[in-house]
């Protein structure tokens, strides 16, 4: 089957492919923002402090999954993006079959995992004697939805690589809306507090996932996910040589982020509650540039496998330009209405007051790091490691650079 996106990926002007794949993928990084954002919200109108720092500290473990979830859907995605270009959709079909079920495997295993360590990982990631019952609910829903939540975070990342940005939006949309409907019904209604709130978002993240199923069923991609496409010999080194990496940075974030709630523990709960709406709250300035860099990606793959050097090197500098004009204007928005934006989440004057200097310390670094977030997409869809593993075609990284060119630069 020909992939309908061809002409976005091989003719279509940079800034109107950009725009092609990034808008929607932006889209559905607000999307997940919402998903992170609707839960501190109705969680915080309870009143309770110590509960909304339950979520705040529990919200790294939550993240973990996410990251795994982008282990099988960003790997398999620049995969599946490189293959496509090289004209290799037979491969690709097995790339998206080895993801779904490697993704659903994963998630039974993390089960088993996040139950068994508990105890632990209550003791880590910051918890107080006023906010471990809350934090042990939570995680306790969250980790049996493990499955559902690997699987929906990889589709969403996979299909993209072959272009089907919309999709991929919608299905995160139909999984947060779930999840808005049902948050203040089992947090407020129902009384079942963080409970509620993730019982609230394994659900979303089930309807995500039979969105994605029923995607591949109509039959109108050039993936699959048949039993029969599934193969792990001359598949798994080129997802996980990508996808590991991303997962692993994703991951790293999040330990940083058990570290600083520990610390912040010692202030007291106010100082961690005032930190995880003010992360959640920066959420949106770091998703909306993540959002355009990983839509450029598939674009980025596709011309790199179709050996299109020249496209690739525009793609990558018009989407640094965007993502910076789009971290000022953010930072300068930001800056100006701290109170007003933590404000929303939670109305305790203590927590505004520890929240307002900290969300404005995250957004330093907003201008720059969309900059960040492009490079390293670019970096995860030209794959230039392990080449027998990931790379279908003869084409180097290094011809992205010639040295004829770097020596007449530096002569000059």
């Amino acid at each position: 089957m020909r992939n309908n996106n061809d002409s976005v990926f091989r003719d279509a002007p940079i800034p109107k492919a950009v725009a092609q794949m990034a808008v929607p993928t932006m889209l559905s990084m607000l999307v997940v923002v919402l998903y992170n954002m609707v839960d501190t919200f109705f969680v915080g109108q309870t009143g309770d402090a110590n509960q909304v720092a339950a979520v705040s500290v529990a919200t790294p473990v939550f993240l973990i999954l996410m990251a795994f979830g982008n282990m099988f859907g960003i790997g398999g995605s620049s995969l599946i993006s490189r293959l496509l270009g090289a004209g290799e959709g037979e491969r690709a079909k097995k790339v998206s079959a080895f993801c779904c079920y490697g993704s659903l495997i994963w998630g039974v295993i993390m089960i088993f995992v996040f139950l068994g360590a508990m105890p632990f990982i209550l003791s880590v990631i910051g918890t107080s004697e006023y906010t471990i019952g809350y934090a042990h609910d939570y995680l306790f829903w969250i980790s049996l939805g493990a499955p559902f939540i690997i699987f929906a975070n990889g589709f969403c990342n996979l299909i993209r690589g072959e272009g089907a940005a919309t999709a991929s939006m919608i299905g995160n949309m139909v999984g947060t809306v779930v999840n808005i409907i049902l948050d203040p019904i089992m947090i407020l209604a129902l009384g079942w507090g963080v409970a509620g709130a993730a019982i609230a978002t394994v659900i979303g993240n089930i309807c995500a996932c039979f969105f994605y199923l029923i995607y591949f069923l109509r039959g109108k991609t050039v993936l699959s996910i048949h039993p029969r496409d599934f193969a792990v010999r001359g598949i798994i080194g080129g997802v996980i040589a990508i996808g590991l990496p991303a997962s692993l940075n994703n991951i790293l974030m999040s330990l940083s982020n058990i570290l600083l709630n520990k610390y912040l523990a010692g202030y007291g709960d106010n100082a961690v509650a005032g930190m995880g709406v003010a992360m959640k709250a920066n959420m949106l300035v770091v998703f909306v540039q993540l959002g355009l860099a990983m839509g450029v990606q598939p674009l980025i793959g596709f011309a790199y496998g179709a050996n299109n050097i020249r496209r690739v090197r525009g793609v990558v500098n018009f989407s640094a330009i965007c993502t910076t004009v789009m971290g000022v204007i953010l930072t300068v928005i930001y800056w100006f209405t701290a109170d007003s934006i933590i404000s929303i989440f939670i109305n305790d004057a203590a927590v505004i007051e520890a929240g307002v200097p900290m969300l404005r310390a995250l957004m330093f670094s907003a201008p720059v790091l969309g900059i960040m977030f492009v490079l390293q997409n670019a970096l995860q869809a030209l794959c230039a490691r392990w080449r027998r593993w990931c790379w279908p075609s003869a084409v180097r990284v290094s011809s992205l650079f010639p040295a004829s060119s770097l020596r007449a630069r530096i002569s000059a």
